[in-house]
Order: structure tokens, then C-alpha cells, then sequence
């Protein structure tokens, strides 16, 4: 519901974005403004739906009147800064993240407060600010421009949309075309997926792609390094196929020429990789075979908060010291069966935990995963992954289409990068496998109810 003593008319309303630095290690986290600026757009978001319901991301901010102490609108949102201190770097050292908040600009002032989940999942207050929208040191200069914005899908007021903007990286000035090429192909390949597909007319994807001076992006690994605009980099903690961008200050200064709730950064690469955070941003490598997958995947994080399913791929990630329910949709620790989240869709002939042939999977999935680092180690041609991938996907496709509880709504153990403790809704899921089985039945009502926050 929005408040709307706190903000004028939303079609007048500016869009303000409070730019901070997020610091700490394994032992405390301090926040700091960097700047508050008004973006060149007006506020593109729902007026209806200011409030949060979803209970989805490892934070959540609030803009509160101060008149009132009422919450004027909320989010829930995860960062780089959240998945870097469940790593081991934080137990030695301390690092710096930049990160954004982004609402309705206020007309009166208000108190931004952040949350962050505890043990318990429960959101505790960990930095406040008061914020008057009559500062004088808010910045409303302009950025320069990225360039023309592309309007790939037009369904409607963005006010009413969920306002998707695929973001090129890597793409020179010669390159522009190429760059509105793979965005619309990838739009499309978004859009046959369920439940994508059936909510198409809820979105308006938006297209930007400001230029480089070279082509592609850093790639550490392999001694390539790049400044291009947006600042995309694979090796993001130390793991070759994961691609971020650190540059958040960049990233929202070119973001902001185009109405968004949702960012896809579009990688001028052809190395396999890609990344998603959820409510920040999703990257995908746009010239590798497998770039349909992991567009998808790597978008279900971004979007809805769904966790990796899968646990046989090494990650940068140490394991959890405990065992808690985790806040994302799609996976559990089910330490309450009889309470299970998604035990409304599951048949009561379906038993719980849901057995499957974990043990073989894991053999062929670590001898894969073994050849795969061999494969990196050496530097041999990507098209010699592309042929891994394929071999595993189609022994993977076999075997877990033939589970005896495939296609049934269970809690399938391993997920959440642990082959342990944590479970899964389906057998196989597009969070799961790189197979052409889509979202599970879990993972496609977490993602409606997202496109319910946004689209009317």
C-alpha cells in the first residue's frame, strides 16, 4: 500500500538513490554515505505496492516519515558485501563494497533505516539516518549519458510494469548493434520459460549500452583486464566463471537513464559465465553456448531469491556453521517436516525427506567437476567445455527424469552448495541442473509473486 502524506504525486515523484559504503570483516560491519543523488528519471515504480510483503533478501531497507513513523516504502535485498563475508577472506581482512538504495524521492524528511537477518532470520536494525530531502548537498546533477535507450518490450506505464533493463558491458561503439541483437535474443529466450512466459505482458524490458574502448570485459584469471563502463569482471572471489561488477557507483550512474527495478547485465564475452544477487543485479556472459541457461538461472536469483540447488560445484563459499531455515524460496533445512514451507503443493503420498539416487548423481557430477578445473587449469579452448557440459547434461537429464519421485514436489537432499542438511522442492529445477527441465513448481510461484510486487 503506499502512504502518500511521505511523496507527492507519484508521476512527479523523483527517484533519490542514497550511494554508501558497506564495510567489515568476520567481526563487525560499518556503514557510511558516500552521496545522495536524484536520478535523471522520474520514479518508475508502482505506487500501489510501495511495502515489501515478500520476506525475501539477506536486508531490507525502510523509508520512514518522520511526521508519523510510519514506513513509507520498503525493499529486501542481498549485496555483494552479504555473500563476500560468508567466504573466508572476512576471518583475515577487512573489505569495502559500494552499495545503493534506491526510492521515491520524499518531500519531507525521513529516517532510512537498514536490516539485516540474524541467526534466526529474524530483520534487526543495523544502521540509521536521518535524510532531508531538502539538503542542499544533494547531488541532482546529471550523469553523462550512456546512450540511446532501446526499447526492446513496451507493454505498458512503467508504473504498472516490472521494468526490466538489460545493461551491455564490453560492447564498443561498433558494437552497438550487436549488443541490441543479443539483448533481444536473450529477451526471448527469458520469455518461453515459466512462469516468464505466461506473465510476458506484466514486464517492459529497456535496453542501454554504453560504450567501451576495448571489447569484452576483465578476466583476471587469465591476465585480462578492462575498464569498460559497467564494470562487469569475471574470478569474483577467486571463482573463474562467477562475473560481478564491483563498480557499483558506475553501474547506477548508467542505470539511471532508464526506468528499473531490474538490472541484467549483458557481458560482451564468450567464456562461460554469469552471476545473480538478488534485487542488485544478474550477469550473463552473451556469446557462450550455454548463455540461455545461465541468463535464466542467474535471473531466478536477481529476481525472486531463489538459491543454487546445486552442491557438487565448488564454490568460494565456507559452510554454514549451523543449521537454520534459510530465508530463500526454493530450498530448506527442513527441520520441520510437518511445517515444510512449500508443504501445500506437496502430494501426501510423496515422503519427506524424498529419496533419489543421490549417490551416483555425486560421482559423475565430481568427476565432471574434476575435469572441468583441468580444463580451466590448462586453458584449453572453451569449446572443450562446451563438450563437458554437454556430456553431463545429457547423463543428468536420464538419470534424474527417471527418479522414481521425478516431477513431484518433495524435499530432495542437497542444495545450497551442500551435499547435507539442506533440501530442495523437485528432483531436477533449472536451479539445479543444466538440463532443459525449467523452474520447479516452488521456484515458479516464488517468482509470480515477485511479478505481483510490481506489475498491476
Amino acid at each position: 500500500m503506499m502512504l502518500a502524506f511521505a511523496f507527492p504525486a507519484m508521476a512527479q515523484t523523483a527517484t533519490m538513490r542514497v550511494d554508501y559504503y558497506h564495510t567489515g570483516n568476520s567481526a563487525q560491519e560499518i556503514f557510511s554515505i558516500d552521496r545522495v543523488v536524484i536520478e535523471p528519471l522520474a520514479w518508475a515504480g508502482n505506487p500501489q505496492k510501495a511495502i515489501d510483503d515478500t520476506n525475501l533478501g539477506k536486508y531490507l531497507f525502510e523509508v520512514v516519515d518522520r511526521s508519523t513513523n510510519r514506513v513509507v516504502y520498503s525493499r529486501g535485498f542481498a549485496s555483494i558485501y552479504g555473500e563476500w563475508e560468508t567466504t573466508d577472506e572476512p576471518k583475515t581482512m577487512s573489505r569495502t563494497f559500494h552499495e545503493s538504495l534506491r526510492f521515491p524521492a520524499p518531500t519531507s524528511p525521513v529516517q532510512i533505516t537498514l536490516k539485516k537477518r540474524d541467526r534466526a532470520n529474524a530483520f534487526r536494525e543495523i544502521w540509521s539516518f536521518l535524510l532531508d530531502p531538502k539538503d542542499i548537498f544533494i547531488d541532482t546533477a546529471k550523469p553523462p549519458a550512456p546512450g540511446p535507450l532501446v526499447e526492446i518490450q513496451k507493454s505498458g506505464d512503467p508504473a504498472s510494469k516490472v521494468d526490466l533493463l538489460i545493461l551491455g558491458d564490453g560492447y564498443t561503439l561498433s558494437e552497438r548493434n550487436k549488443f541490441e541483437n543479443d539483448a533481444r535474443r536473450l529477451t526471448e529466450i527469458l520469455f518461453t520459460v515459466s512462469p516468464f512466459k505466461e506473465r510476458r505482458r506484466d514486464f517492459n524490458v529497456w535496453g542501454l549500452c554504453p560504450a567501451a574502448m576495448e571489447s569484452g570485459v576483465s578476466r583476471p584469471s587469465t591476465g585480462i583486464h578492462r575498464r569498460s563502463p559497467v564494470g562487469a569482471t569475471y574470478d569474483a572471489f577467486g571463482s573463474e566463471r562467477y562475473v560481478l561488477t564491483f563498480d557499483n557507483r558506475s553501474f547506477r550512474d548508467v542505470a539511471s537513464f532508464a526506468p528499473y527495478e531490474f538490472v541484467e547485465i549483458l557481458v560482451n564475452d564468450k567464456t562461460y559465465g554469469g552471476g545473480g544477487i538478488f534485487n542488485d543485479f544478474a550477469t550473463v556472459a552473451a556469446d557462450n553456448l550455454w548463455s540461455p541457461y545461465v541468463f535464466v538461472h542467474e535471473f531466478g536469483h536477481h529476481f525472486a531469491g531463489l538459491a543454487d540447488e546445486y552442491y557438487t560445484s565448488s564454490v568460494a563459499y565456507a559452510p554454514a556453521a549451523d543449521r537454520t531455515e534459510p530465508w530463500e524460496p526454493n530450498v530448506t533445512a527442513l527441520l520441520d517436516p510437518a511445517n515444510l514451507k512449500w508443504k501445500d503443493i506437496v502430494d501426501r503420498a510423496t515422503p519427506l525427506p524424498t529419496p533419489w539416487e543421490k549417490d551416483a548423481f555425486e560421482k559423475h557430477s565430481l568427476d565432471i567437476q574434476k575435469r572441468r578445473r583441468q580444463i580451466r587449469a590448462e586453458r584449453r579452448p572453451e569449446s572443450e567445455m562446451d563438450a563437458l557440459f554437454k556430456e553431463q547434461k545429457e547423463r543428468e537429464t536420464r538419470s534424474l527424469a527417471s527418479e522414481k519421485y521425478a516431477g513431484k514436489v518433495g524435499a530432495f537432499e542437497g542444495a545450497m552448495y551442500e551435499a547435507k542438511g539442506y533440501f530442495r522442492p523437485q528432483a531436477d529445477c533449472i536451479m539445479f541442473t543444466r538440463d532443459d527441465v525449467p523452474f520447479c513448481a516452488v521456484c515458479r510461484r516464488a517468482i509470480e509473486r515477485v511479478i505481483d510486487l510490481y506489475a498491476r
